[in-house]
């Protein structure tokens, strides 16, 4: 085989697939096949199940042994399960405590074994403790108790064991696909981090490596070189679409890391501080134990993956019906809008949304003009470029309605801090240094800013850093109740009409 291909390579693209690129004499190269890759997460949760599985099996066949050896009857199964289930349960709840479930703790089995010994023992003595305070004696005798303890136990430690295995063998033979990261550092941290270590113990794929060619002296501020190499670890995480962005720096250089994360607080991604080299030789010591990754959060992203859940949820289902309800006053608006001048129905302009993302925003069209340029002028009082359909619309509000459908593509949701031409967030990123933390989350529709009265044109300074910290005060605390009230305030503030020109 090298004989007719010569050397082998692998070229990585975006998703969970790669392909196996056969490189000739020639220098020509061929994809040969797609090869799946499996998301790092799955090998802890396939091993929680299994555990969770074997819990349950052993409670059936236990019980049920242990029941018709002596009593020539099985029992209740009903109780037998349901006395697994909640045995599974505490089983697998506090070995996700304890880091169990993580990939170093899976490929480490005998290394696990005391961890899952004592675990079981703490369950074990849990559900005798439950039996009794809920005197199910007669239905779940202590023979059977015994008897299910015992076999679990075997059963989850033969079950880590083929988990163990088969992970080594999917690290092995690269079948895993971990958390895509980039990776910034000095040259001599990350020259030790091979891609295999930190899949292993870390669950991370660099998809890009940043050399961070600084220097070591303290210094009040980054030098032009430093701030290069964050901003492009920056554009390369977005342009990527990495998971986060980790750091390996000493950790004995304090003020460059603090000067390092407030620049890096730009990116929306959350930020992880690997071991440098010194604590990576203390953690290899045998002598030394340590639970989960030892990586220090420097930055955790604004909603958790629940949270995206739950807002991505809210708004389809607000948008659909909104949708829905308010399709005879699209018919009315598009119809004024064509009747009154010439032109298309729909404003289209370019806006940033998450992480800076470019997306064209929909809006009813309310000028004669149609700005999208470097320069924009934003609309104030008696404007003479409003049309009078667009004086009604905007007044109304009307003309932000069809950014619905940017919220039904994914582009924006129904609350969040409201997206500016980009020829202004050129303007305000210059002279306001938190003005990028807006695009922490997507934008909305309407947000806390609008419901306190900042809407419209932004006149002076003062007005859009108002604006801002109300945008950022919303993503440090949001929460469902919180959209649901902004919604809800969206509706009076409609009706009051303040700065809607």
């Amino acid at each position: 085989m090298s004989a007719l291909f010569g050397s082998g390579a692998k070229t990585r693209i975006d998703g969970d697939f790669d392909h196996d690129v056969a490189v000739g004499q020639d220098g020509s190269s061929a994809a040969v096949r797609p090869r799946f890759r499996l998301p790092f997460g799955a090998i802890g949760h396939a091993s929680a199940l299994a555990d969770a599985t074997a819990v349950v099996v052993a409670s059936l066949v236990g019980g049920a042994g242990y029941q018709i050896a002596v009593y020539q009857t099985s029992g209740h199964l009903g109780t037998l399960i349901g006395v697994g289930i909640v045995a599974a349960l505490l089983q697998v709840l506090i070995g996700q405590t304890l880091a169990l479930y993580q990939i170093r703790a899976i490929l480490s089995f005998r290394k696990s074994i005391r961890e899952i010994v004592a675990i079981w023992v703490a369950v074990s003595l849990l559900l005798t403790l439950l039996a009794f305070l809920m005197k199910v004696g007669a239905d779940y005798s202590r023979g059977s108790i015994v008897c299910f303890c015992v076999l679990a136990l075997a059963l989850v430690l033969c079950s880590r064991w083929l988990a163990s295995r088969l992970a080594k063998f999917a690290v092995a033979a690269d079948h895993l696909q971990g958390r895509r990261v980039i990776l910034v550092g000095p040259q001599d941290e990350i020259a030790g981090l091979e891609d295999r270590m930190l899949l292993r113990r870390f669950g991370l794929s660099v998809i890009e490596r940043v050399v961070f060619a600084g220097s070591s002296n303290a210094t009040p501020m980054l030098n032009q070189r430093e701030t290069a190499a964050l901003d492009r670890a920056i554009l390369a995480g977005r342009r990527e679409n990495a998971a986060e962005i980790v750091l390996a720096f000493s950790w004995w250089d304090g003020r460059k890391l603090e000067l390092v994360r407030d620049h890096l607080r730009a990116s929306p991604l959350p930020v992880q501080l690997l071991p440098d080299s010194r604590i990576r030789a203390v953690i290899g010591n045998r002598s030394f134990r340590v639970n989960g990754t030892f990586a220090v959060e420097v930055q955790r992203g604004p909603l958790s993956m629940l949270e995206q859940g739950a807002k991505r949820l809210l708004d389809i289902v607000g948008a659909s019906l909104a949708l829905l309800i308010l399709a005879p006053l699209f018919v009315l608006a598009a119809i004024a809008i064509k009747l009154e001048s010439p032109g298309p129905v729909f404003f289209r302009q370019r806006r940033n949304g998450f992480n800076t993302s470019q997306f064209r925003i929909f809006k009813f069209r309310t000028m004669m003009v149609m700005d999208d340029g470097v320069v924009v002028l934003q609309a104030s009082r008696d404007d003479p470029r409003v049309t009078l359909i667009g004086k009604i619309l905007r007044q109304s509000s009307i003309d932000e309605l069809p950014q619905l459908f940017n919220v039904l593509l994914g582009e924006m949701s129904l609350v969040g801090p409201r997206p500016h031409a980009l020829a202004h967030d050129d303007q305000y990123s210059d002279v306001l240094s938190n003005y990028a933390f807006r695009n922490h989350v997507k934008p909305g529709i309407t947000g806390w800013a609008q419901v306190h009265g900042y809407r419209g044109a932004t006149i002076r300074l003062e007005q859009m850093k108002a604006r801002v910290d109300c945008d950022l005060w919303y993503i440090n605390n949001w929460n469902l109740l919180l959209d649901l009230k902004i919604l809800a305030l969206t509706v009076f503030e409609v009706v009051r009409g303040r700065n809607a020109y």
